[in-house]
């Protein structure tokens, strides 16, 4: 399989990613289907693209006919069978859960033509933990857009043990046909570059506020400030979803079963209590 034989893309789940991704492939030229499981986030996801492409017209950073190209290739659909059945590339960005992420490889293994990719979104699940509820594990790999999708370029591609170099190479050169810059992972490891990273600055932060040393606030002005980052971690994390955050690290834990790898404290409390970010009109900060 080549590139060149990509016309048609589902993408798996509408919310802050998921709808992205589809509305960044439909401008790339692509038929793009975007499915979920709640039809309020589809009409969420709609009513997305039909506002901000006309934003982006007015404001002089899209033509016309780019916005009208983008709005035509998208559809939304609350069935899977329906958004998959004829497609040549699958980008899943469901929930950050491992059985839910194999039930649906299963599903769409059985869904999708022999020759589609099944790639996941997910920004620490490896793929080889889900590629063996398929019967293609060659044809399954890790596709970690940033968000946001529409404006982050990079897009990390894993490719794991599983993962035959056809199906990884076609993946990086999807990511080029979508005006982003992938970095191809050739093993897979926990987190993979860029949230590597992060963690680390991350876990430091929140062990800070936890221990009461300085505020979230705090914190956010000291690594803007000094580090010249454009936002500060709890910002960052009220941005991608504080459930996000620990559902990340509730599956690490579960792995792991080493202690220092449970959620914080403080995202245990914001995750209790609901307060998910921006999301939820409050997070680490106030979005109302």
């Amino acid at each position: 399989m080549k590139v060149e034989d990509i016309k048609k893309i589902c993408v798996v789940g509408a919310g802050n990613m998921g709808h992205q991704i589809a509305l960044s492939a439909a401008l790339a030229g692509y038929k793009v289907t975007c499915t979920d499981i709640s039809q309020d986030m589809l009409d969420k996801a709609e009513t997305f693209a039909r506002t901000y492409l006309p934003e982006r017209v007015a404001k002089g950073k899209m033509t016309q006919e780019q916005a009208d190209l983008g709005l035509n290739n998208i559809s939304f659909t609350i069935n899977l069978e329906e958004a998959a059945h004829d497609t040549d590339f699958v980008i899943e960005a469901a929930v950050e859960k491992i059985n839910t992420k194999r039930k649906l490889f299963e599903d769409l293994d059985r869904i999708t033509p022999p020759h589609a990719i099944l790639a996941t979104n997910s920004s620490f699940i490896v793929s080889s933990k889900i590629a063996d509820a398929t019967k293609r594990p060659d044809k399954v790999c890790n596709m970690h857009f940033f968000n946001p999708a529409l404006v982050m370029k990079l897009v990390e591609v894993v490719q794991g043990p599983h993962t035959s170099t056809e199906t990884a190479q076609v993946t990086m050169d999807l990511c080029a046909k979508m005006g982003k810059t992938g970095a191809w992972l050739k093993k897979e490891i926990y987190g993979f570059l860029v949230n590597r990273i992060l963690s680390a600055l991350h876990n430091e932060a929140l062990f800070l506020a936890d221990m009461g040393i300085a505020t979230p606030e705090e914190i956010d002005l000291a690594v803007m400030n000094a580090l010249g980052h454009p936002m500060g971690p709890f910002r960052l994390m009220d941005f991608t979803g504080i459930d996000l955050s620990y559902y990340i690290g509730m599956e690490r834990y579960q792995d792991t079963r080493d202690p220092k790898d449970k959620p914080s404290p403080l995202v245990v409390e914001k995750f209790a209590k609901g307060e998910w970010g921006k999301k939820t009109k409050k997070g680490f900060y106030s979005y109302e």
